[in-house]
């Protein structure tokens, strides 16, 4: 052996990552991303309705009052340029977007997450190298589950902190639609649920486009009796229940709310230039919440498990 040789530096490569939950994370990294920019949207979102926003429509209505927040259309000049609409109609965005996604995650689950693989024959593959079909769906279903407790539990804790400093500055006498839900856990365990819905329906079909249209469809039904049945009827509950709502005319008298929150001739027929809310809390709101969240965890530890003995029971079989 040459001296050079011997002096030559020893090139060790870095260990890559490796494992079942690394092949998980990288098998499905675009869905990764997606779901991350998902959270980072919705997440600026709700901060600037909680700081930019806030402010410039607390300025706007000192100075124009009520009807002036009415007429605005955020413009290019704001943070919000691609969005149109008033503070009021905003802040019901992220809801939206949040009860989009749990929709989504049943999709995604049914079928690019399992089904696909299954039907392609990849988990066929794996279980053939020492990964036993139980715990390769558990890599499946670990993953995804932690990414989307930790996001929704920040979008959660975000919008209840904006429901909490700013709920004021809704249109008075209009309660909050879906803020019931957006505002609690159940929001996370909501799409938890649908992460479940898909599983079984992958495992038990093994068609990427049949799983994914049958969890779609579960998920659905769920979502429709939520919002339907008690104790859960979250399109109705409210967090907070209005009690009283007056409005003020440019003198500073309070008058009785005359209804008329979009109409411009009525409120310069009354000379109204802000309203005023106060606010009963709703007693039964987080005993109902509560009992809907465990509700939506033991329908998914029991469709988890269904999956699983679906799994155990079919073997390796396609």
């Amino acid at each position: 052996m040459s001296a050079a040789t011997l002096s030559a530096p020893v090139r060790r490569s870095l260990p890559r990552p490796r494992g079942l939950l690394w092949t998980v994370l990288r098998l499905h990294r675009t869905a990764l991303w997606i779901w991350l920019a998902f959270v980072a949207a919705t997440a600026a979102l709700l901060l600037w309705l909680l700081g930019p926003g806030a402010d410039a429509t607390q300025h706007k209505l000192d100075t124009f009052g009520y009807a002036g927040v009415l007429d605005d259309a955020y413009s290019a000049k704001t943070l919000l340029a691609f969005t149109s609409g008033t503070y009021n109609d905003l802040f019901y965005d992220p809801a939206t977007m949040i009860n989009i996604a749990s929709f989504a995650i049943a999709l995604f689950a049914g079928g690019p997450l399992i089904a696909r693989e299954l039907e392609s024959g990849t988990a066929r593959l794996a279980w053939t190298q020492s990964v036993s079909p139980a715990r390769w769906l558990a890599a499946k279903l670990v993953v995804p589950a932690s990414f989307i407790v930790l996001g929704m539990t920040l979008l959660v804790v975000l919008y209840r902190q904006l429901w909490s400093a700013h709920s004021n500055l809704l249109i008075a006498g209009i309660g909050p639609r879906s803020i019931y839900f957006a505002i609690g856990p159940s929001t996370v365990a909501a799409p938890l649920l649908g992460l479940a819905i898909g599983a079984l329906a992958a495992v038990a079909l093994r068609r990427t486009l049949p799983a994914l249209a049958v969890a779609g469809f579960g998920y659905f039904l769920v979502y429709a009796f939520l919002g339907n049945h008690w104790p859960f009827q979250g399109r109705h509950q409210q967090p907070e229940v209005s009690s009283r709502s007056h409005a003020i005319t440019s003198s500073g008298a309070r008058i009785a709310d005359p209804g008329c929150y979009d109409s411009q001739a009525c409120l310069a027929k009354h000379d109204i230039v802000r309203f005023t809310r106060e606010y009963l809390p709703s007693p039964d709101y987080w005993p109902r919440q509560l009992l809907e969240t465990g509700v939506l965890l033991a329908l998914t530890a029991l469709l988890v498990t269904a999956a699983f003995a679906v799994l155990r029971r079919r073997g390796t079989t396609t």
